[in-house]
């Protein structure tokens, strides 16, 4: 059985943003959020690939995606607490 991923409630276009910009810009929207909010990145900067999972598995959320899109990275991530 195939999982449905969840509706995302919030979207950070951070395009155009080097690192940490589209991390921080995460974070802002984590603090934010309510508990169970899924939050899409956009980011075009190549360091977040690794950055955002990272900091998501060390703060305790959820990675839900990481999708390559057309000239930048779609990274979904779930609030878990």
């Amino acid at each position: 059985m195939t999982e449905i991923a969840p509706i995302t409630t919030r979207t950070v276009d951070a395009r155009g943003s080097f690192c940490p910009g589209p991390l921080m810009e995460l974070i802002r929207a984590i603090r934010e959020s309510q508990v169970g909010d899924v939050i899409a990145v956009y980011s075009s900067d190549s360091g977040s690939r690794t950055d955002i999972p990272k900091w998501v598995e060390k703060a305790g959320h959820r990675l839900v995606e990481l999708v390559a899109r057309d000239g930048y990275d779609e990274i979904v991530v779930e609030k878990r607490r």
